[in-house]
């Protein structure tokens, strides 16, 4: 039986199988839980893995990912947790549940990290916020951060931490996102067609996220090197601190903040 179960191949759920896959672990050693027939065999032709049941797939795992919707998780939990071995390790990517909640309800001696992901991993740029439970060793921690280094980077955090990173980076991809939808908008408007738009739009976006992670200096350094004074940059960039780009940025981050809040609770 495969050591990596993932119960739950949703939208977030495939897009972790799709990011280990390519980030080389060879299909056979993962199973993956869906309860949808249709799917399941979508899954398994598309990804060349075994669908099993939940508790087939417990019973096997050393690295269990829980990819359910929150709501879905303690039933999850209640289904399979006589089935879970310890030693091993659960792997969490439900937000808002806490390791303290998860240990309650799995065996002693079971570990518990939980994760934060985001979509970059679909091409190897995800970026993945952890945080350890109580009971987890040195040895169980790096091997869940070398899978999940597959398909991104990794960054270890305090678990007080996890709401405010999911308003950055969990939810981070759907700003700039929206910013390029904007630009493209803009650039239509100003006479391009919307194909060139498009390409303009996006390519800048991607080397100057490129530049911006090879660069030995800050955001606000680059940003500087391209606005010239009284140039057509500055004029740009006037036009939306003026519009309070900072403060949108502030209060949506916050606002972010306090759903993950309210999601945990």
């Amino acid at each position: 039986m495969a050591s990596l179960a993932i119960f739950g191949v949703g939208v977030i759920g495939e897009m972790l199988l799709s990011a280990l896959l390519k980030g080389g672990i060879p299909p056979g050693d993962i199973v993956v839980t869906e309860k949808r027939a249709d799917n399941a065999a979508r899954i398994t032709a598309t990804h060349g893995v075994t669908v099993v049941d939940n508790s087939v797939a417990a019973q096997g795992a050393d690295l269990l990912l829980i990819v359910v919707k929150p709501q879905d998780v303690f039933g999850l939990l209640d289904e399979i947790g006589s089935s879970i071995r310890p030693g091993s390790t659960v792997i969490s990517l439900a937000a808002g549940i806490t390791t303290a909640s998860i240990e309650a309800v799995v065996p002693e001696g079971v570990a518990v990290i939980r994760v934060m992901p985001n979509t970059p991993a679909l091409v190897g740029e995800g970026m993945y916020g952890v945080s350890v439970g109580s009971a987890v060793s040195d040895a169980q921690l790096e091997a869940a951060l070398s899978l999940l280094r597959s398909s991104g980077k990794v960054l270890v955090i305090p678990e007080a931490d996890q709401n405010a990173l999911t308003a950055v980076s969990g939810s981070g991809p759907a700003y700039i996102f929206l910013v390029a939808e904007a630009m493209i908008a803009a650039g239509v408007a100003a006479g391009l067609s919307a194909e060139t738009a498009h390409d303009l739009t996006v390519q800048t976006v991607v080397g100057s996220a490129k530049l911006l992670a090879a660069s030995d200096v800050g955001p606000e350094i680059l940003r500087q090197r391209v606005t010239s004074p009284q140039g057509t940059t500055a004029e740009a960039i006037a036009v939306l601190e003026a519009r309070g780009l900072r403060k949108a940025f502030e209060d949506a981050i916050a606002a972010a903040v306090a759903r993950a809040a309210e999601l945990s609770a």
